[in-house]
């Protein structure tokens, strides 16, 4: 008799889970781009608001959430 088949675990996307964390309430935070290359025409106040981490929009949540597997 054959042994019935497992449910295969979903792998997650290993950038992804390296680029999304999430936060206690289970919203998912991001880091801000624009803030690699070409800083000098960047003003201080704008590359200092870049430092912060930003959350994911609503829109792009449930992919993302997918990818990073929660």
């Amino acid at each position: 008799m054959r042994k019935p088949k497992k449910k295969l675990k979903t792998k997650s996307k290993r950038g992804a889970k390296k680029r999304f964390k999430l936060t206690a309430t289970g919203k998912v935070k991001r880091g801000q781009s624009m803030k690699r290359h070409i800083l000098t025409s960047k003003s201080q106040g704008r590359k200092r608001g870049l430092r912060k981490s930003v959350l994911v929009s609503d829109a792009d949540t449930p992919s993302v959430r997918r990818m990073i597997d929660v």
